[in-house]
């Protein structure tokens, strides 16, 4: 992956804020960023490469197809990672309906401008979709889903990143799009939003609040590191083979309750 020219959506997010910064410090390739600044994206996340002559940052929604068909054209890039999605549960379950227009219909723009732009193009070009293991349902005590667990969403996110995944999928066998898919499991580390967990615990004790914990924090997550995320990601677009579905996790399974109190002790010190 030298000079290449990489299409990244939702690129302000706490993930792809992190991709961009290793493309940016790690590679020679030209990165693009596609974000509308949502509620959860964080700009101060990209000040360490926002003067970089390789990065280019482009205000835009994905749910406006002419205007993202109008930038893949302009750009032609080798690859897009599509990283843009709400991405909350709590808040899917209060507005589905913008779920709905942004994980699926913003993911349906995409892939009908990537594959204008790859039936135009001579060069080669891969569209990689960034999923959550959240569409397989909850993890059961053994604690670990696989590329063939059968697809069990529980909410209104898991349901719109499920019909994401399919239509991803869907667009490779009937169009022959070139396209990879990575599921991946609970993600922490900087510049996170504060409603995630990790960094919604240390902020409630950190101010002697009450810390919220749902069912007894006896459902069981897996946790990764994003910047392990993200060298998995890095090695999918240089490795992968197209077609291909990739579950990315960390095997450290621990119920919610047994992490809170982990980071409990932590600030205790």
């Amino acid at each position: 992956m030298k000079n290449k020219r990489i299409l990244i959506t939702g690129g302000a997010g706490f993930i792809g804020s992190e991709l961009i910064r290793k493309l940016i410090k790690n590679t020679t390739n030209l990165v693009y960023n596609i974000d509308c600044l949502t509620y959860a994206s964080n700009l101060s996340s990209l000040k360490e490469v926002d003067k970089n002559s390789r990065y280019t940052f482009i205000k835009e929604d994905i749910r406006n197809s002419n205007s993202i068909c109008n930038i893949t054209r302009e750009i032609k890039p080798h690859y897009i990672v599509h990283f843009a999605a709400e991405s909350h549960v709590d808040r899917s379950i209060d507005s589905p309906r913008d779920f709905l227009e942004t994980n699926i219909i913003g993911t349906y723009n995409l892939l009908n401008a990537a594959l204008e732009h790859h039936k135009s193009s001579t060069e080669d070009f891969r569209f990689h979709h960034i999923s959550t293991d959240e569409v397989y349902g909850s993890l059961a005590k053994e604690g670990m889903f696989y590329e063939t667990t059968a697809y069990k969403p529980n909410s209104p996110y898991s349901a719109s990143k499920a019909a994401s995944d399919h239509f991803v999928r869907a667009w490779h066998k009937t169009y022959n799009l070139p396209i990879t898919i990575s599921n991946c499991s609970n993600n922490y580390g900087p510049y996170q939003h504060p409603e995630k967990l990790i960094p919604r615990v240390i902020t409630c004790g950190l101010k002697s609040q009450t810390i919220p914990v749902y069912a007894r924090g006896q459902n069981i997550r897996d946790w990764i590191h994003v910047s392990d995320h993200t060298d998995a990601i890095l090695t999918i677009l240089e490795k992968g083979k197209t077609g291909e579905t990739y579950n990315v996790g960390a095997e450290t399974c621990l119920k919610n309750i047994d992490l809170v109190e982990m980071i409990c002790k932590i600030l205790d010190q």
